[in-house]
């Protein structure tokens, strides 16, 4: 596919459109389901049929332009994979382009949160997720998809939201701070938690979204699957919010496992992906 969104030529030329999308389709360290490596392919065909105007922005965020970069290809190691997108994001934020980064398992977001930390040294990172991924290393690998968080908290401080399960031992990790981990017990039949969560975040944000973090009922096609999760709505309510509050400075979206049986979970994906660029680019 060389193409998202079904955009013509002047909306998807790279020369000049302002928002790149970079497919990692990466599934080397997954410990549960696998065909994360499907998820990018799947959210661009998805995205064929999302209506490009948004209606809660009134807006039309593809006339910013929004072009397909070619994948980054790594599949064995995930130390190499990590150092490629790296690389990769770095080079596209350099063009000034505003880059969203498909997964992939989670194991991706290290490498394009190292990129945007040393483009916007003071940077704070924003976690939707199920898990902490804060394992120090997991099977034998300090860059596994569980190790993803602990990775990225070196880089920068992080904000976890909608957290429903971890390891003990994460609990050991000098770098989780439980006053910024939002439990989804706790947020999930309320808002009054965000303006605390976004008060904790610096005024430039990467945002990384698990899509884990949305309950089984919303989507199902997940790689670790968690009961207990968010809405859509509460979601975007919140992203809505941080895009007003905060300076997204780049995303990525990971964690798709695509069933032939459940089109709707990636029909979501890009939806979701869609929806955060119009929050993003509305005040711009």
């Amino acid at each position: 596919m060389t193409n998202v969104y079904d955009l013509p030529k002047e909306y998807s030329d790279p020369r000049h459109a302002k928002i790149a999308i970079l497919p990692v389709p990466y599934d080397g360290t997954s410990s549960y389901g696998k065909g994360a490596d499907k998820g990018p392919s799947a959210i661009l065909r998805a995205s064929q049929y999302v209506e490009l105007y948004d209606i809660e922005t009134a807006t039309e965020v593809y006339k910013r332009g929004i072009y397909l970069e070619k994948a980054v290809t790594e599949k064995k190691s995930p130390e190499k994979m990590v150092a490629e997108v790296e690389s990769r994001v770095a080079d596209i934020i350099a063009r000034d382009k505003f880059c969203v980064m498909l997964g992939g398992e989670h194991s991706v977001t290290p490498g394009s949160v190292y990129a945007h930390a040393k483009r916007h040294p003071r940077l704070s990172v924003l976690q939707l997720d199920a898990h902490t991924d804060m394992r120090d290393e997991y099977h034998g690998s300090r860059n596994s998809h569980a190790c993803a968080m602990a990775r990225s908290s070196e880089a920068a401080p992080i904000v976890q939201v909608g957290i429903r399960s971890m390891d003990k031992g994460e609990l050991m990790n000098p770098r989780l701070d439980k006053s910024r981990v939002f439990f989804a017990k706790d947020i999930h039949d309320n808002d009054v938690w965000m303006e605390k969560a976004v008060g904790k975040l610096t005024d430039n944000v990467y945002i990384t979204i698990d899509l884990d973090v949305f309950d089984p009922a919303y989507l199902p096609s997940t790689g670790t699957p968690e009961p207990g999760g968010l809405d859509w709505y509460r979601v975007l309510r919140f992203l809505k919010k941080v895009a007003a509050e905060r300076n997204i400075v780049g995303f990525d979206v990971v964690e798709l496992l695509p069933r032939k049986d459940a089109p709707a979970s990636d029909f979501l994906a890009a939806k979701l992906v869609y929806t955060l660029l119009s929050y993003r680019f509305a005040k711009a």
